[in-house]
C-alpha cells in the first residue's frame, strides 16, 4: 500500500493553479534538490616494516551537472496541426541534476501553453517539493481548440501531443518512459482521450477535471465534434485501456458536465478517485481541487 504523501500547504499549490482563471483555461506545478554524495578518504598502505606508502592517487572527481533551468520555453512546426508553429513551455522546480517525469497540462478552450504556465508555476513547483512532494515537471503545449482529437480539418491536436512533443522532451531532459496527463474542461476530456491512446504501460495517471463529455453526439457542443462518426471514434466512454490506468476525476455540484460525469464514472471499470463537491464549472474551483489532486498524482507519476 502507497504510503500516504504529506499535505501540501494550500499557498504553495494555489501557485499552481492561478492560471486556471476564467472559462475553460487552466494551470499548474511542482520538484526538488540533489544532495550531495559523501566522500571518503582512499585507504594508506603499509610497507612491511609500518611505514605508510604514499596514499594511492584518487581519480578525478566527475563535474557536477548543472541545475536544469526551472523555466523553458519553445516552439515547433506542427505536422499534425498541418504545419502550425506550436509553443510549448516546460516548468521544473529548481535544483534538478536528472530527468524527471513530465505532467502533459492540457488546457481548455480559448487557452494556451502560457496561459496553463501563467501565474507562479515554478514558484508553486519549488514551494510543493518543500512541502514533501515528489519532483516532477509540468508541460503544456498550444493545442487550438479541436478538443485534442484529429478534425475534418486534417488537425490533430492529439497526435501532436502523442507523436510530436513527447518525443521532444527527451531532448529536453525529461524521462518520458511514464507521463501523467492533467486536464480541464476540454482539457480534461483529452487527458481521458490520450492517457488511454498511449496506453497503460506509458500513462502513470490521468486526472480530469470538469471534464467536457457528452453522452451522445447530438448532445455536444458546438464545434466539440464534426459529427456523430467523429465523436464515435474519439469516445472516451467504454474505453478498455482506461481500467489499467490509475485515474482521477473532479467536478463541481454545479457543473454544466455534472450529470454526464457522474454517468462516465459509473460505467469505468472501476471507481476513479476524486469526486463531487461544491463548485462550478471555473477557475475557483479548478484551484480548491489541486492541493489534492497533486498529491494524488506525483507519487504515481514517479514510482
Amino acid at each position: 500500500m502507497m504510503a500516504r504523501m504529506p499535505d501540501v500547504s494550500r499557498r504553495a499549490v494555489l501557485r499552481l493553479g492561478m492560471g486556471a482563471a476564467a472559462g475553460a483555461a487552466g494551470a499548474y506545478v511542482l520538484g526538488a534538490t540533489m544532495s550531495h554524495p559523501t566522500v571518503t578518504a582512499p585507504p594508506v598502505s603499509m610497507t612491511g616494516v609500518g611505514v605508510p606508502l604514499a596514499p594511492p592517487v584518487a581519480p578525478p572527481l566527475e563535474p557536477a551537472s548543472a541545475p536544469a533551468p526551472t523555466y523553458v520555453t519553445g516552439s515547433f512546426v506542427s505536422a499534425a496541426r498541418g504545419g502550425v508553429s506550436t509553443n510549448w513551455a516546460i516548468a521544473r522546480p529548481p535544483g534538478q541534476t536528472g530527468p524527471l517525469r513530465p505532467v502533459i497540462a492540457l488546457h481548455g478552450k480559448g487557452q494556451d501553453a502560457a496561459g496553463v504556465m501563467a501565474g507562479g508555476v515554478e514558484q508553486g513547483l519549488a514551494q510543493a517539493v518543500a512541502a514533501g512532494i515528489p519532483p516532477f515537471a509540468v508541460v503544456a503545449v498550444d493545442g487550438g481548440g479541436s478538443y485534442w482529437h484529429k478534425r475534418a480539418s486534417g488537425e490533430d491536436s492529439g497526435a501532436m501531443v502523442l507523436d510530436e512533443l513527447i518525443p521532444m522532451l527527451s531532448g529536453q531532459g525529461l524521462d518520458t518512459s511514464r507521463v501523467g496527463f492533467l486536464g480541464w474542461s476540454m482539457g480534461g476530456y483529452g487527458a481521458l482521450l490520450l492517457g488511454a491512446r498511449l496506453g497503460a504501460a506509458r500513462t502513470a495517471a490521468i486526472c480530469a477535471v470538469s471534464p467536457a463529455l457528452w453522452t451522445s453526439s447530438g448532445a455536444t457542443a458546438p464545434g466539440a465534434f464534426d459529427g456523430a462518426d467523429d465523436y464515435a471514434a474519439n469516445s472516451v466512454w467504454g474505453l478498455p485501456a482506461l481500467g489499467s490506468i490509475p485515474i482521477r476525476i473532479d467536478c463541481g455540484n454545479s457543473d454544466p458536465f455534472y450529470s454526464a460525469t457522474k454517468q462516465y464514472i459509473a460505467q469505468l471499470p472501476s471507481a476513479p478517485s476524486g469526486g463531487f463537491s461544491p463548485g462550478g464549472h471555473d477557475g475557483g474551483f479548478w484551484s480548491s481541487q489541486l492541493p489534492a489532486e497533486i498529491s494524488w498524482l506525483a507519487p504515481l507519476l514517479v514510482a
